[in-house]
């Protein structure tokens, strides 16, 4: 059973597109078409509005938050083709970095692992994803991906920082060999999996075809080291797909369909464990998903935005809808 605990009152004065909380689970930022993005203290329950933060100069998508061991700092990226970075000193949230290397539409922002450094992915309407990489001293390298995504794209998500089987695998003291991956998905129907080469070159390192329509978001999802892969993708055909890989060597990955909804799935969110799925749709609904003993994926929960109701149902025969 899931219940509502706690509605924040945003006064945004336009639809929000995303809200997310912190490392701590202590502030929550929001961005809307109103162009803004605002940052709330919602400790024991409260609702206290810290930052109202002003520069973009079109509806603003999505937001991201760094990893606290580089202090407070929020990522977010608008329609107006801009990413802007935001850093909190001495109490005062401040425009750290603005990135205008897009000529489109900037749709997504997400932060690496953080034991890569301060490195963000950002996927934009023009095709194009550029990576982001604090230098020092308030320099920011960039890379570009050109025509990642043939008409846009909408998601970007990392992979954890954590070799596949290193859980069972890894000799003590070794210190493991990671490889920077993620996950991309687009207006063309595909999801696409990129690998930094040792060159520092980015590749595209998979196509997964599964979706009939775009591709709206994609979720990498965390590991502890056992040998399963698994990414989690929506689509504006209104399908979920869970897709994994047992085995990095031959990177060969499956889909499953967890579910046919009857609108577009705007976006899919793993729980800090990765055994729930959150999917959020064009039906005003959220709804929680768990792999039963057999595999089989189950709704433990649904949760109707807005009307703070809450309904658990447990659906078994959905997920076999095609």
């Amino acid at each position: 059973m899931v219940s509502v605990i706690n509605t924040v009152d945003t006064s945004h004065e336009d639809m929000i597109h995303d809200a997310q909380m912190d490392y701590y689970g202590t502030r929550l930022a929001t961005c809307s078409s109103d162009r803004s993005v605002k940052i709330f203290d919602v400790r024991n329950g409260g609702q206290i509005l810290i930052a109202d933060l002003r520069g973009h100069e079109g509806p603003v998508w999505q937001v991201a938050w760094a990893h606290p061991m580089y202090g407070n700092i929020l990522a977010s990226c608008s329609y107006d083709r801009k990413v802007i970075i935001w850093k909190e000193e001495n109490g005062t949230w401040e425009k750290t970095h603005e990135h205008t290397g897009h000529d489109s539409s900037v749709n997504s922002v997400c932060w690496a692992p953080h034991d890569y450094g301060l490195i963000l992915a950002c996927g934009s309407s023009d095709g194009a994803i550029s990576l982001l990489t604090y230098t020092g001293e308030g320099q920011w390298d960039v890379k570009k991906i050109n025509n990642a995504h043939t008409i846009g794209c909408n998601a970007v998500s990392w992979a954890p920082a954590v070799v596949p089987g290193s859980l069972i695998d890894q000799p003590s003291g070794q210190k493991p060999n990671y490889t920077k991956k993620f996950a991309s998905g687009g207006c063309d129907n595909l999801i696409k999996l990129w690998k930094e080469e040792e060159d520092g070159q980015w590749k595209e390192e998979q196509k997964l075809e599964a979706h009939s329509d775009w591709v709206r978001d994609v979720a990498w999802a965390p590991s502890i080291g056992l040998p399963t892969s698994t990414i989690a993708s929506c689509s504006q055909d209104g399908r979920v797909f869970i897709w994994t890989c047992d085995d990095a060597s031959s990177n060969t990955w499956s889909p499953k369909l967890l579910h046919k909804f009857n609108d577009v799935v705007w976006h899919v969110s793993w729980s800090i464990t990765a055994n729930i799925l959150a999917v959020s749709g064009g039906d005003n609904k959220v709804t929680l998903w768990k792999e039963s003993v057999d595999g089989q994926w189950v709704c433990i929960s649904d949760v109707n935005k807005g009307q703070g109701s809450v309904s658990a149902s447990v659906t078994e025969g959905q997920q076999n809808e095609q």
